[in-house]
């Protein structure tokens, strides 16, 4: 059954402090770790994975880029990637990975091994499974795993696409009980930042330049509080991973392929603290930028909010 509910307003144009209103996490401290790191896998025009670890410093660190896969995509049809989940293969001594894609109009799950973790990808075992059709326009895609250690509580599945944000339950390559949110046409884009039993949390930037936290219960309208209201509109592309209790973001400029790292402390609002790393000493020209995470894990999950 399809169930549409209204945010409290349009994002960027008619959002209120009283519509935004929410319970305040209790304050947390942003000094646990002596600095935040993230593990990017970062989609190429032509089908390939390139794999980098960013290092929240100032100004921000990376490391040399090497290959993740070559060759996983067809050319020029790669259009927007959900995180990449890793589970251990013990067996091959290596790793499995698990990937949403948007290839033209379809989306699919990329699944293969690789041998030796670090090692080559298995070309056998590469598989692009359909998921379903009509995603030519969506802008932005996640998936969500949450566990418990390493069961599996639910998955779920968003996706952005004109002024509504929708999300599915996931059962293996099934997508069933959508549900969609609109009132959200002012988002440019979103990432994943906070994964409980009962909800998800997104940070998401407008087109205004505006940023926002999204949580998405598991039953019940989204909440939506502002967190800043300028400056953020230059990012196409957001990718959060989780650091104690604070968060590393990245955020990256497509039109530049500019890169910058931002340290967020527990997301509360217009008081949530940001510090601005800097520009990372990259440049970033590929389609798709997405975390790599172990995702069978419970410590690998986000608590941004």
């Amino acid at each position: 059954m399809k169930i549409r509910k209204r945010a409290a307003a349009l994002l960027g144009l008619a959002l209120t402090a009283g519509a935004l209103a929410q319970t305040a996490p209790a304050t947390a401290s942003i000094s646990e770790v002596p600095f935040c790191q993230m593990s990017l896998g970062s989609t190429t025009s032509g089908g390939d994975l390139i794999l980098r670890g960013l290092y929240g410093v100032v100004p921000p660190g990376a490391s040399p880029s090497s290959w993740g896969g070559k060759d996983l995509l067809p050319d020029n049809q790669v259009r927007l990637t959900s995180g990449l989940g890793t589970q251990m293969n013990a067996e091959q001594n290596g790793e499995s990975r698990r990937q949403y894609v948007v290839l033209g109009t379809g989306l699919y799950l990329l699944t293969y091994e690789v041998n030796d973790f670090y090692g080559d990808v298995d070309p056998a075992s590469v598989k692009r499974t359909p998921i379903g059709g009509g995603w030519g326009d969506v802008r932005y895609l996640e998936s969500s795993r949450f566990n418990r250690g390493t069961t599996l509580v639910r998955h779920n599945a968003y996706a952005l696409l004109g002024d509504t944000i929708l999300r599915w339950n996931v059962d293996g390559t099934a997508f069933s009980r959508k549900e969609t949110y609109s009132g959200f046409s002012a988002v440019k884009t979103m990432t994943l930042i906070s994964q409980t039993a009962t909800y998800d949390t997104f940070l998401a930037n407008t087109r205004g330049g505006a940023l926002y936290t999204i949580r998405i219960p598991v039953a019940g309208p989204p909440v939506v509080k502002v967190v800043r209201r300028s400056t953020w509109q230059g990012f196409e592309s957001l990718v959060a991973n989780g650091c104690g209790l604070k968060t590393i973001v990245l955020g990256v400029d497509k039109e530049t392929g500019a890169p910058y790292l931002y340290e967020f402390g527990h997301a509360n609002g217009t008081a949530t603290v940001i510090r601005g790393l800097g520009k990372v000493p990259r440049t970033f020209t590929e389609v798709a930028h997405a975390r790599r995470f172990q995702d069978n894990q419970e410590r690998e999950q986000l608590s941004g909010e």
